[in-house]
């Protein structure tokens, strides 16, 4: 079966794209990684509407991706934190490889806006695509690609 032959109905990528394919979605993602856990900081530092952020949140609560802790200002009613959870986690890499392809093609001239290293050694981090068994970085050329067990052919 040749990929053209194959349905995209269940592939990895459009499910993904399904869950966190949003521009908002990944933003927030972003945020939480890098340590905002509250909604009026995501709002404000990202720049969306309450509507969006509360719709955005509630999707990510419900796939699993962020989770929810309850805190309380002295004075204040309770209220939520949001937490990536390890699937949440798990999606770090591909913000990492968006960032990376972001600094080669779509550059600020004034430099970079987050400055990634590894702590033990102080070196950049970067995504590679490896081979699973012999741990070297891989190019498109040197990967084969072709329908899996999951494939269905196209109706």
């Amino acid at each position: 079966m040749e990929w053209l032959e194959v349905s995209t109905e269940n592939c990895p990528v459009q499910c993904t794209l399904d869950l966190v394919g949003e521009k908002w979605t990944l933003l927030i993602i972003r945020d939480a990684a890098n340590g905002v856990r509250r909604f009026d900081d995501f709002r404000r530092h990202i720049g969306l509407s309450e509507a969006v952020l509360s719709d955005r949140l509630r999707k990510l609560t419900a796939a699993g991706i962020l989770r929810t802790v309850a805190y309380r200002e002295p004075g204040s009613r309770s209220r939520n934190e949001y937490r990536l959870t390890r699937k949440g986690w798990d999606l770090w890499p591909v913000l990492v490889a968006l960032r990376q392809w972001g600094e080669a093609y779509a550059p600020d001239p004034e430099g970079s806006v987050l400055d990634m290293r590894h702590a033990a050694c102080e070196a950049p981090v970067r995504v590679v695509v490896e081979c699973a068994e012999e741990h070297v970085a891989l190019s498109p050329k040197e990967v084969s690609a072709r329908p899996g067990p999951g494939a269905r052919r196209r109706t």
